[in-house]
């Protein structure tokens, strides 16, 4: 087990579609034995912004509390990012090696802050390989699924002794995967939504978001063509005559 002084936080995140319904989770282990769980959910979103938010938040929630912190996660999008890939970003003016709009600059200019508040050295970040069976990424995983399919779960707030979890059973092996340069996804041909049979044609992801998030009963897809376009809507039950409005 390590010393108490040490912040020991687990987060994952989960997303169904990618981008779709999404959910984050936290678990941190206090210096005083108080374990914490955190938690939320977008319904639209995307896995990497979910991963951003969980590590985020649980910052967030220990910037007051004094400690080295031990922070484990299995996404290597995270670690790499705030550890490597952020400067060049910054030099860039967030933008990357391709001269594009860095996705989730806002995620990553309040993770750069928290991470800088609390001074050099103070984090260290370990990768944690998801399901094989780690007790704290498996709790991460099992609450952002829930919170991704909004299915009620309880979260915990207690101290260590009562918590049902073995949390302190933590990873030996922490290495990165091996390095790969960041990439960004084949650039989508549209994004599709629907809300009461109105269908906009969107040509980025935050449009499209900005459209659906938080409408009850909405639709979204990515497109990676104009005749996928028209799979998407026949799947919808619209035919060829469809209205599209651009968005």
């Amino acid at each position: 087990m390590k010393s108490r002084d040490q912040i020991i936080i687990f987060s994952d995140g989960a997303c169904s579609g990618n981008p779709g319904p999404g959910g984050w989770a936290s678990v941190i282990v206090l210096p005083s034995d108080e374990v914490v769980e955190l938690a939320g959910g977008d319904p639209g979103t995307t896995n990497n912004r979910m991963e951003m938010s969980a590590t985020v938040e649980a910052l967030r929630f220990v910037e007051n509390i004094s400690g080295p912190v031990h922070f484990y996660t299995d996404s290597t999008y995270v670690i790499r990012g705030i550890t490597q890939w952020i400067w060049g970003w910054r030099k860039k003016g967030w933008k990357t090696a391709d001269g594009k709009e860095v996705s989730n600059r806002d995620l990553w200019e309040e993770l750069a802050g928290l991470v800088q508040a609390r001074g050099k050295g103070s984090i260290e970040w370990k990768y944690s390989r998801g399901h094989i069976g780690i007790h704290g990424n498996e709790r991460c995983d099992e609450i952002a699924v829930a919170y991704s399919k909004r299915v009620p779960i309880s979260l915990y707030r207690g101290p260590l002794k009562s918590y049902s979890v073995n949390i302190m059973e933590l990873p030996t092996d922490t290495a990165l995967p091996e390095s790969r340069p960041p990439t960004e996804k084949k650039e989508a041909f549209s994004y599709l939504s629907n809300i009461g049979g109105i269908i906009y044609r969107h040509r980025d992801w935050p449009s499209c978001q900005r459209r659906v998030s938080g409408k009850s009963g909405a639709q979204f897809k990515k497109s990676k063509s104009a005749a996928d376009e028209g799979e998407i809507l026949r799947g919808w039950g619209f035919g060829p005559d469809v209205i599209i409005k651009e968005g």
